[in-house]
């Protein structure tokens, strides 16, 4: 797949990269966990939703590692069998919650028609690798017991996430299809981490300056995973899988100043390769974390042309 950055980013996420510079927000690598979860969610968090839906409900299961929160969203379509994306929100593993992604699943329910199940797996480092992708899987059969009460099709799943749950999503539908686990019909990779960007083009190309860098990589992965051996655990970078025949067919969606850009490009040639249908989307011109940038104050227009795209790429499969 051609992966390529634009001579410049767009102009709105110039401005954003200005407006993001000036808050002086500190490093993650200068701040514990507990206090970078505490800024990412006063930086993500609205007080009222832009988008109303049916119903929105909080729901509390059991995980492999106690009580797991997930959050439904119902946008009152019509039918019993509609498709149902189970999505696992980003943040390096450590930061981020179904709260910061809240608007995120609202507008893929709103877009599609279908019900959204949001994920709030457990972070590092007090949830290790991996703990996150047990708390997924948890999850995801969950999901597919209670297709009935969610007026959903059993065998039109989509697992979906940005970034770290991108990574979480492929590494989800690898072991799901190695278990003979849930059936999953699609996969919506989000700037995936997939794979050991540090080794790409785009890694050096985009390693500072473009909101995700390498330093905050760094503290991510020394967070998440406790041996160099995880590291290379095919579920935690399924780029590493050697088999990745017999996997849903998958949207990537990468961004063209991002250093995960590279792995997420790789990642759709190897499926393809493995014979899984795939569409990608490369926004040469945007930056890690884009498609979250739908409201005030950073409103992007890609970021909405990638969620048109991920519901067309949907319905085109599952309808």
């Amino acid at each position: 797949m051609t992966s390529s950055s634009a001579n410049e980013p767009h102009p709105d996420v110039q401005e954003f990269l200005e407006l993001y510079e000036s808050l002086d927000t500190p490093e993650f690598s200068e701040i514990t966990p507990r206090e970078a979860r505490r800024n990412f969610e006063a930086m993500r968090v609205t007080d009222e939703p832009d988008i109303e839906l049916e119903s929105v409900e909080d729901h509390t299961i059991d995980g492999p590692h106690g009580d797991l929160a997930v959050r439904s969203y119902d946008p009152g379509t019509e039918g019993e069998d509609r498709p149902l994306i189970v999505y696992f929100h980003g943040g390096g593993w450590v930061v981020g919650s179904i709260d910061t992604h809240d608007g995120v699943c609202r507008k893929l329910a709103d877009d599609t028609g279908y019900p959204v199940v949001s994920v709030d797996y457990g972070l590092a480092p007090e949830h290790p690798f991996p703990e996150g992708l047990q708390d997924c899987y948890a999850a995801l059969e969950w999901v597919a017991g209670e297709t009935d009460d969610l007026n959903a099709d059993p065998d039109r799943i989509v697992v979906g996430g940005d970034s770290a749950g991108g990574g979480l999503a492929a590494g989800l539908s690898l072991l799901a299809r190695d278990r003979g686990g849930p059936n999953i019909a699609y996969q919506l990779l989000i700037y995936p981490s997939v794979g050991d960007a540090p080794a790409t083009e785009a890694y050096e190309e985009n390693k500072e300056g473009y909101f995700l860098t390498e330093d905050d990589m760094e503290w991510f992965r020394d967070h998440y995973f406790e041996t160099e051996i995880d590291m290379r655990n095919i579920y935690a970078f399924p780029l590493f899988a050697n088999d990745l025949s017999d996997l849903p067919p998958a949207t990537i969606i990468t961004a063209g100043f991002d250093p995960l850009r590279d792995v997420g490009a790789m990642y759709a040639d190897r499926l393809e390769d493995a014979g899984v249908p795939v569409e990608y989307h490369n926004y040469d011109d945007m930056i890690h974390g884009f498609f979250s940038m739908i409201s005030d104050p950073i409103d992007l227009d890609r970021a909405h042309e990638a969620h048109e795209a991920a519901r067309a790429d949907m319905e085109a499969t599952l309808e």
